[in-house]
C-alpha cells in the first residue's frame, strides 16, 4: 500500500480499482461493508446457495444475483466484472489466472454470490480501541486452512478457512463482543489462542494473504473467513468459477452499521 492513500468513499474506491489499482482492500472506504465474491455457472448455483445456508459463519450470504447479471443491490452502480482490485479464475478446481477484470469471461450463465467479509468489522474494532495490525502494517490479513470441515452441500465440500488478527490480550473480550454483534460479516471469533488446535502449524506461513507481526502481549484471534468457498472450489472442482483474490474485496455502498446488532 506504500505511496497510495486508501479512499474514504466506496464509489471512489471502486473507481480506482476499476482503473487497474490492485491492492488489498483492508482500510479502504472505512465504515462501509466489504464482500467476498464467488461466481459459478447456474448449474452449480444451488449447491453454493446450500453451502452458504449450511455454513453461515464462514459463508454469510449478503446477496445473490440473477444469472448473467453484473449488478448487485449492495452497490447498484457497480459492475462485478471490473470493480474488485483483483480476481481469481478457476477451472476444474485449479487456479489459472488472477486478472484485474473478468469482462471477457462473463456469460449469461453465471450467478454471483456476495458474502460477508471480516474487513467490515475492522472499523468497529478500531472504534472500540482494538488495534488492527494488518492495517497498521499495510499488509493483507493472514488466512489459514484449518482442520475443521464445513458441512457439505451437494457437490461442494471443504475445510473451514480462518482469518487471524493479533489482538492485545486484555482487549480480546472487547474484540469478541464487538464482532459478535456483526454475524453477517462472520461474527465472533471461532478460536482464540493456540493455532495448533485448528491444525495451523506456523502463523508466519499463511495459506492466503500476508504474515502479520505481533506486538508484545498480542494473542492470535481467529475468525471464520469468506475464502472458505475457494477451499471448497479446490476440493470440489467445478468446471469454472470466478472469485475475488483473497483480501481484494468488493467494496459496497452499505454502511457497516446496517449489519451491526445493538
Amino acid at each position: 500500500m506504500t505511496g497510495t492513500l486508501p479512499a474514504a468513499d466506496p464509489t471512489d474506491t471502486r473507481a480506482q480499482f476499476r482503473a487497474g489499482l490492485a491492492l488489498p482492500s483492508s482500510g479502504w472506504a472505512p465504515g462501509f461493508t466489504q464482500a467476498n465474491l464467488v461466481v459459478l455457472p447456474r448449474e452449480w448455483a444451488y449447491d453454493m446457495l446450500l453451502f452458504g445456508q449450511r455454513n453461515p459463519q464462514p459463508v454469510p450470504l449478503l446477496d445473490v444475483t440473477d444469472a448473467g447479471s453484473v449488478r448487485t443491490a449492495l452497490a447498484p452502480g457497480a459492475d462485478l466484472r471490473t470493480d474488485l482490485p483483483r480476481y481469481r479464475v478457476w477451472r476444474d478446481g485449479a487456479l489459472v489466472d488472477e486478472p484485474t477484470d473478468v469482462v471477457d469471461l462473463w456469460s449469461e450463465d453465471l450467478v454471483a454470490f456476495l458474502i460477508g467479509c471480516s474487513f467490515s468489522f475492522e472499523t468497529a474494532l478500531l472504534d472500540a480501541g482494538v488495534p488492527v495490525r494488518n492495517i497498521e502494517q499495510g499488509r493483507n490479513v493472514s488466512m489459514y486452512r484449518t482442520n475443521r470441515a464445513c458441512r457439505p452441500a451437494g457437490r461442494l465440500s471443504g475445510p473451514l478457512v480462518v482469518s487471524m488478527r493479533p489482538v492485545p490480550g486484555h482487549l480480546v473480550p472487547t474484540a469478541v463482543q464487538v464482532t459478535g454483534r456483526m454475524p453477517q460479516v462472520h461474527g465472533a471469533p471461532v478460536h482464540v489462542g493456540s493455532p495448533s488446535s485448528l491444525g495451523i502449524a506456523d502463523l508466519s506461513r499463511p495459506d492466503f494473504g500476508d504474515p502479520v507481526e505481533f506486538d508484545e502481549g498480542d494473542v492470535p484471534v481467529f475468525w471464520a473467513c469468506g475464502v472458505t468457498p475457494q477451499a471448497a472450489l479446490m476440493a470440489s472442482r467445478p468446471p469454472f468459477a470466478i472469485t475475488h483474490a483473497p483480501g481484494f474485496m468488493f467494496v459496497t455502498d452499505v454502511p457497516d452499521a446496517v449489519y451491526r446488532q445493538l
